[in-house]
């Protein structure tokens, strides 16, 4: 080793030095790293003091919604100052050729990213100032059009990232159209789930939370109207996912909307019951059903106890009212009060009831289909023994 062996070691330090990333050199490569650096360390002052700044100015308010707003916003907002500091730092670097047009569409990937997702975030408390909308819609409906609304953000989004880095939308979407006839064809199941879904909120055939039977399908609680299938929790708390259009082309019972749930019972006495008797029973259940306020008035809704028929091996007393307690605990427990009525009814009127049975009568027999009477011999023989 020379001198000059030195020499060109040194001019090869030297040039890497001077162009070591995209034509600059490491100095300044440095410095714009401890700049960046610095701003992710001021990050949580910078992102503090912009966000209390802004939630002094949502309390200075009497609307409630900013503050939601300010609230929902404030991930995306810790993020300028770091995005600020990618562009500072681009700047100083002064990159040239595809190295700056590069670190250009990447400063504005990141401002757009933040923007959108801002939105995307501050979709959920602009909604609340449209409250009044869910009475008009429906629930479900206002939550469809608030997930539609952050999908369409989220597709601005990228259409925007990608013509920012010179990818054209037209053909993406031209594509994207003959892709989906293609698949439309192989999944009619799912549009078709997605049209029922929409007619079910349209028609407002049940809400979250309704309790709903079909018939050899599901019973129980609806918990999510989806897209493509709705969750219904059962009474045993496991959650089934039904497809909207089962439960569109389906009869559905929606207990949650009844006004007032049904008793019918056919009550059966014995045939030897007096019409007295009956008179006592049909007006001794009529009169507790008036008078109890478990039951609805007849006036509102139906209430008839009367004979109904002649069974087989009974006469029939219908019993047929309403109660005003839906749930099905307090249901069951005026049933079982009036069961108890019921039997006190019949039993003070000295009644019996009726249990399934059958009766054979046998009026004659033919005189050769008589059998011969059986007469034991009388033997008076009597034989003695001796031990």
């Amino acid at each position: 080793m020379n001198i000059d062996d030195l020499k060109k070691f040194w001019v090869l330090v030297a040039d890497v030095w001077q162009n070591g990333l995209g034509g600059v050199d490491i100095g300044r490569t440095i410095n714009a790293l401890l700049i960046l650096f610095a701003f992710f360390v001021l990050r949580g002052l910078i992102a503090k003091f912009l966000i209390g700044w802004l939630r002094s100015l949502a309390k200075s308010t009497e609307w409630r919604i900013d503050d939601k707003i300010v609230d929902a916003i404030a991930p995306p907002l810790r993020t300028i100052p770091v995005v600020f500091g990618i562009f500072v730092a681009g700047n100083y670097m002064q990159f040239g050729g595809v190295v700056a047009i590069i670190a250009e569409n990447l400063t504005r990937t990141l401002i757009s990213f933040t923007i959108f997702w801002t939105m995307l975030r501050a979709v959920t408390p602009l909604s609340g100032a449209f409250e009044k909308l869910k009475d008009i819609l429906s629930q479900e409906l206002f939550e469809w059009i608030v997930k539609a609304l952050k999908v369409t953000v989220v597709l601005v989004g990228a259409a925007t990232v990608l013509q920012i880095w010179g990818i054209q939308i037209g053909p993406i979407i031209a594509g994207a159209g003959l892709f989906g006839i293609a698949l439309a064809l192989g999944a009619q199941d799912l549009f078709k789930n997605l049209i029922a879904g929409i007619l079910i909120i349209g028609e407002k055939r049940f809400h979250k939370g309704d309790w709903i039977h079909v018939e050899g399908v599901i019973e129980g609680i609806v918990e999510t109207i989806g897209f493509r299938s709705t969750m219904i929790r059962r009474f045993d708390l496991a959650p089934v996912m039904v497809p909207n259009a089962q439960l569109s082309d389906t009869a559905v019972t929606n207990f949650t909307g009844m006004t007032y749930r049904r008793i019918n019972w056919h009550i059966g006495v014995e045939y030897r019951t007096s019409t007295e008797q009956l008179a006592e029973i049909c007006n001794g259940i009529r009169e507790f059903i008036i008078k109890d306020d478990d039951f609805v008035n007849p006036e509102l809704a139906h209430a008839h106890v009367r004979v109904d028929r002649f069974n087989d091996s009974s006469i029939d007393i219908i019993v047929y009212c309403f109660t005003p307690k839906r749930l099905l605990g307090e249901y069951l427990e005026v049933k079982e009060r009036l069961a108890y009525k019921i039997m006190e009814v019949v039993q003070g009127a000295g009644a019996g009831f009726a249990f399934p049975s059958t009766s054979l009568y046998v009026e004659s027999l033919p005189a050769t289909d008589r059998p011969e009477p059986f007469m034991p011999p009388q033997d008076k023989t009597v034989i003695k023994t001796e031990d």
